[in-house]
């Protein structure tokens, strides 16, 4: 479950953006944030937990219907074509906030405080509060700054650039996994679920 936020101070200065945009073809072309957890959508938990943490919610997806129940503002790509950090641009673009805050919208297990630690270490001088596994960099667990929104679109005038690309080319302040693991013992806010045995595993029903 989500855990209650009536402890965790809100982040009004940031827009919570739930980046659903992708094609989901290894589920099947099925739309990842209707899995359902505890019969509600990763989706419309994920938008609860946004509109009571941050000051405003936001949905990227290129096909708007499926999220449209949700009553959040939508937008989709500006820039076709270019994967996650097309939708991490979209969202920089219709923010009205100084920061986003981007999640994936297959990931059921978002937590307040752990969203919490990461935007208590924005500060002047950091454009992005990331945190990096053994897997990697979680650039859909990561709080963006506009300051981001400029060199991502040179990176687009380059070529195809990646989530690592950008977080390269401005200034990142990276948790990484043992530190992270302080409020999030087992990685359970990372999890997210891009295959069909990935939502037999977190527990996850279909639409």
């Amino acid at each position: 479950m989500l855990r209650a936020v009536t402890d965790v101070p809100s982040i009004p200065d940031c827009t919570g953006v739930l980046v659903a945009g992708g094609r989901a073809a290894r589920m099947g072309g099925a739309p990842k944030g209707l899995l359902r957890l505890g019969g509600e959508p990763i989706a419309a938990r994920t938008i609860s937990l946004f509109r009571r943490l941050f000051g405003h919610a936001l949905i990227v997806a290129n096909d708007p219907a499926p999220y449209a129940a949700l009553g959040a503002p939508i937008v989709g790509d500006v820039v076709a074509g270019r994967g996650a950090p097309g939708g991490l641009h979209a969202a920089l673009v219709a923010a009205e906030t100084g920061w986003v805050f981007a999640a994936g919208c297959d990931m059921p297990f978002l937590d307040a405080r752990a969203i919490a630690f990461l935007a208590a270490r924005r500060r002047p001088g950091v454009d992005v509060v990331a945190v990096r596994t053994s897997k990697g960099l979680e650039p859909l667990h990561a709080f963006w700054s506009r300051a981001c929104l400029l060199p991502l679109e040179a990176l687009f005038a380059a070529g195809q650039p990646s989530f690592r690309d950008l977080a390269a080319a401005v200034r990142a302040d990276v948790v990484e996994e043992e530190a992270w693991r302080t409020v999030d013992p087992a990685l359970r806010s990372l999890e997210n679920a891009n295959t069909p045995e990935d939502a037999q595993r977190l527990g996850l029903e279909a639409p």
